[in-house]
Formats: structure tokens, C-alpha cells, sequence
């Protein structure tokens, strides 16, 4: 998973568990999994501006869509499938706008990860930063049409914000445990 902001080259390696190819997959795999998991411990919560982060770091900004999205649909399986989420018009309407929210979110990281002049880790908070406040300004917007504008207080948008930043670090975490693990493999078959 080569991330695509200009790191320097000693931090971007850390974040290659998987050889540039396989990229896409190991996103896929990485955010759905994640994805499932977050929606049966969160529900609503999950980390969507966390995931579009990672996309957007890992991958060009068509397949970072196109991730988001099966983590979407991931997100909305569970919902109304295991969770039991009333299949009436108000909830489906909001899980299409958590999709929309979700693909603007991947779109601005993108766009920030893109547009950094930093070289440092640094260029990844702003990233979250931007894109959860595009998770949350399409949310609201949504809020204004279909009632429920009382949710965005600051604590619970603070909350949320920080159960993303958490979930950035842990997803990134994965991607350098899996680096070092795949080098470690790599020195065994050598020697």
C-alpha cells in the first residue's frame, strides 16, 4: 500500500505492506474488514472519514472511490441485514446520504493528500481533518431535509472526530505491522 503523499521515502515505506499492484486489493480488504467491524461495534459511527484517509493515501482517486463505496455497501449490508435496521424510506434515504457523505469525504482527502507541500505525517491529519468535516457538512446538510439536526452537537461531533483519528492510527498501524511482518518473511526465505 504505497501511500501517494509526498512522504519522505523512509516514512512511505513503512506504509507498503502490499507490493504497488496489489494495492487496490489490500485497501479493499483492509477497509471492508474494517468497515465490519466498526458497524457492529458503532452502528452509525463508523469511520468513514478514518477509511477515505486511507484510501486516498493508498490508492489513485478513482479506485480510492470505488473502496469507499464497497466499504459503504459493507456498512449498509450489516446495517439492514444483521442489524435490522427498518427498511422504510427515512433510514434508506440516510444510508444513501452516509454514502454520498462517505465519497465526499474520500474526494477531499484526496484532494488535501494531493495538494500538501508538507513531507512529513503531518500531511495525513489534514487530511482527516478536511475529510471529516466533509463527512460531517454533508451529513448536516442532509439534516436540514430530513429532520435530525439536533445530532450535531459538539461533543458528539468531537466524539466522532476522535474515534476517527483513533481509527486512522490503528489502520495505519496495521499497514506498518504488515510491513514489518512481510520483510521479516522476506529475510527468512533469503537466508
Amino acid at each position: 500500500m504505497s501511500l501517494d503523499v509526498r512522504l519522505s521515502a523512509a516514512a512511505s515505506r513503512w506504509f507498503a505492506p502490499a507490493e504497488p499492484r496489489l494495492a487496490p486489493l489490500f485497501c479493499l480488504v483492509l477497509l471492508a474488514g474494517s468497515c465490519a467491524l466498526a458497524s457492529f461495534v458503532f452502528a452509525c459511527a463508523t469511520p468513514f472519514a478514518a477509511f477515505a484517509v486511507v484510501a486516498g493515501a493508498s490508492l489513485p482517486l478513482a479506485s480510492a472511490l470505488a473502496v469507499t463505496a464497497v466499504a459503504w455497501m459493507v456498512n449498509q449490508a450489516i446495517g439492514f441485514g444483521a442489524l435490522g435496521y427498518p427498511h422504510d424510506p427515512h433510514p434508506v434515504v440516510w444510508g444513501f446520504a452516509i454514502g454520498i457523505a462517505a465519497l465526499a469525504s474520500a474526494a477531499e482527502a484526496k484532494l488535501l493528500l494531493n495538494s500538501q507541500r508538507s513531507r512529513g505525517p503531518a500531511a495525513l491529519g489534514v487530511a482527516l481533518f478536511g475529510a471529516y468535516a466533509a463527512y460531517e457538512v454533508v451529513l448536516f446538510a442532509f439534516a436540514l431535509l430530513l429532520g435530525g439536526t439536533g445530532a450535531f452537537s459538539f461533543p458528539t461531533i468531537v466524539r466522532l472526530g476522535l474515534l476517527n483519528l483513533a481509527w486512522m492510527i490503528g489502520l495505519m498501524a496495521v499497514c506498518v505491522a504488515l510491513h514489518l511482518l512481510s520483510r521479516m518473511g522476506g529475510r527468512r526465505t533469503a537466508s
